[in-house]
């Protein structure tokens, strides 16, 4: 028996550790020399960890969501095993047992359209697989964003059935805003740092504002047809502002990392919508 180490290989400069996002094979799988094994992300970039031969993965050190250094072992090759000889071999031995669920787990993510690094670890975090989610990148690959939007629509549910058994304690709501899910995503290392490094702009650069002209014609002819109507109905005067309002929380719907905030290491996704005019 032949054994190979797979290690982490060299970080860039001033990157100290990096995070495990999902294997792409299992203990007992046969891989080939080169094919792509795991994503590894580090704050500046995702990258893919090759096989350094070919063999049979007979152990999985490190699994899905694991902190690791340059250099150290997350998995054993063994370049003298068949795939069906693997499998018994992997399960005599008590380390990949540990490690075998979260490969499992990450399984069905490997199963429908293809998923980014950074979707396929939303993906595991949160037990989805991409035959849940439709993937809108190149040759149909589900990226981030696809994976975020699959998220914002179940998330009310759970949400709204929670508040039921918070209704004793709780002091009364008004009518219509009781309902306020919101969906907790953890923020991969990149993300992290990218939000780190815009505050810090935010604080030393100054701050512009750009502006954006739309034609407003079609708004205008439907503020005239039902201004006088509306004026009668309730007692005030139509305005352009509930349009822009409307045309807010459309776009909010349409992007919900927009309605989004940090807390933490997590984004908070918000499925309600608070929209304050100065």
């Amino acid at each position: 028996m032949a054994q190979i180490e797979v290690k982490v290989p060299q970080l860039s400069e001033s990157v100290a550790e990096a995070t495990l996002l999902q294997w792409h094979k299992k203990v007992g799988e046969q891989v080939a020399r080169d094919e792509n094994l795991i994503d590894i992300e580090t704050d500046k970039v995702v990258l893919e960890l090759p096989a350094p031969d070919a063999g049979v993965i007979v152990q999985v050190i490190k699994a899905d969501g694991a902190t690791v250094v340059a250099g150290e072992v997350i998995a054993i090759i063994d370049t003298e095993a068949s795939a069906q000889a693997g499998a018994p071999a992997a399960a005599a031995a008590p380390a990949p047992q540990a490690a075998a669920p979260a490969a499992a787990a990450a399984e069905p993510a490997n199963k429908g359209s293809v998923a980014m690094p950074a979707a396929a670890k939303l993906l595991a975090d949160n037990n989805l697989s991409t035959s849940q989610v439709t993937g809108t990148g190149k040759d149909g690959r589900v990226t981030k964003g696809d994976v975020l939007g699959a998220l914002s629509a179940p998330a009310a549910a759970p949400a709204a059935a929670a508040k039921p058994a918070l209704a004793a304690v709780a002091a009364p709501v008004a009518a219509g805003l009781e309902n306020r899910p919101e969906q907790r995503v953890p923020m991969s290392r990149l993300r992290a740092r990218v939000a780190e490094r815009l505050l810090q702009s935010q604080a030393t650069n100054a701050i512009l504002t750009t502006f954006n002209e739309i034609n407003m014609q079609p708004v205008i002819d439907l503020r005239n047809k039902y201004k006088d109507k509306f004026e009668k109905e309730h007692g005030v005067k139509l305005g352009f502002m509930s349009f822009f309002v409307k045309a807010v929380v459309h776009a909010l719907k349409k992007y919900p990392i927009v309605n989004a905030s940090v807390d933490g290491n997590d984004i908070v996704y918000h499925g309600y919508f608070d929209i304050g005019v100065a």
